[in-house]
């Protein structure tokens, strides 16, 4: 699979642009805030129907415009498809294939997979357990056609459960109700958890074989899923918890809660890996999930890997290119440097189309 063209309308700093990508490897250069990344979060957009930064779509329409329009073409296997996201005035977005809208936008996630690498990714590492469980549902929903539909049964209730709990005055209504959401809660998340379970234990076995490869080192990668579902149903832990909850005026206990710990020679990442250790780790498990969709789904994703060179020595750099232009997909590259990326490139210059904005 590959773009082809992408044309713009009114998104972000593009008020109405057209570009047509001829090779897989596609690196874009120019100074910073000229565009380079836009370009690479509206191909996300068309994937993942949403931006990869931004929470509310109505921030990615170009300043003082009202709607915005991305379009691209896709070859894939010498068939070629059409892609439309339409954010229209009133906020109303539209998906298109081939010219045909989507009832639901889940349908179309794992369609044209890709990837985004960036350095906000230190995140991933660096902060709370909110970008880990937001990174383990993007793998998920890819791989698994029923996971968002799971994920959106569960935060439904979970919404609804804590509202309970904020406003509990001890009736026995309340306890009846309460002992409702405690049953669908549990019996919504025992799908999520076995498709995070999966994800998580696939992704372990290839970070640590990408990393050892791209570092050069023999440091030892864990990864561990966390989970209180690993240890007992989620209804026993809400029965047990439930003077917890209900002081607290929140649930506690669940999926929702999960997390994904990260570790480096047996100390926790976020402490004591080095900034070369740390972009090597983000690179593995960004590409381990090249590997899984690849597995699963018998596609190359797209990789977006923006601003490149960024905390990466020339070394880590060229065995990363080498390991990257291996994976036979097509690539997209960002950085301020056209000169770095010349030189970086210079034995797959017949395989690069270089863009200069």
């Amino acid at each position: 699979m590959q773009f082809r063209q992408l044309r713009l309308f009114q998104f972000k700093n593009y008020l109405q642009q057209e570009f047509t990508f001829s090779h897989k490897l596609i690196c874009i250069t120019g100074k910073n805030g000229c565009g380079k990344t836009t370009i690479l979060d509206a191909l996300h957009f068309l994937s993942f129907t949403k931006s990869y930064f931004l929470h509310q779509d109505q921030l990615s329409v170009s300043k003082d415009k009202a709607g915005m329009r991305i379009d691209a073409l896709v070859e894939d296997q010498q068939e070629h498809a059409s892609i439309t996201c339409v954010l229209r005035e009133l906020g109303k977005k539209e998906l298109l294939l081939n010219n045909v809208p989507y009832t639901r936008f889940s349908e179309h996630i794992g369609k044209f997979p890709c990837i985004f690498i960036c350095p906000d990714d230190t995140q991933l590492i660096m902060e709370g357990s909110e970008g880990r469980r937001r990174f383990l549902d993007m793998a998920c929903s890819i791989v698994h056609p029923g996971y968002i539909a799971a994920l959106n049964k569960y935060n439904k209730v979970l919404l609804q459960r804590n509202s309970l709990l904020k406003n509990w005055n001890h009736t026995s209504d309340q306890h009846s109700l309460l002992a409702v959401y405690n049953n669908q809660l549990a019996l919504f998340s025992e799908p999520i958890f076995a498709y995070r379970k999966d994800v998580c234990g696939v992704l372990a076995s290839y970070t640590k074989l990408i990393y050892n490869t791209l570092s050069q080192q023999s440091d030892v990668i864990e990864t561990v899923y966390i989970s209180t579902l690993n240890e007992q149903p989620l209804e026993v832990s809400l029965n047990q918890n439930q003077d917890k909850d209900i002081f607290s005026q929140r649930s506690n206990y669940g999926i929702h809660k999960d997390d994904w710990y990260f570790a480096i020679n047996g100390m926790p990442m976020k402490q004591a890996a080095s900034q070369g250790q740390k972009k090597s780790f983000l690179f593995g498990i960004k590409l381990a999930l090249f590997q899984l969709i690849k597995d699963r789904l018998h596609k190359h994703a797209i990789l977006l890997l923006d601003d490149f060179f960024e905390k990466l020595d020339e070394e880590r750099a060229s065995c990363l290119i080498n390991y990257i232009v291996s994976l036979n997909t097509q690539v997209f590259f960002t950085d301020t440097h056209e000169e770095r990326v010349k030189i970086a490139f210079e034995k797959y210059r017949n395989d690069v189309q270089l863009i200069k904005l």
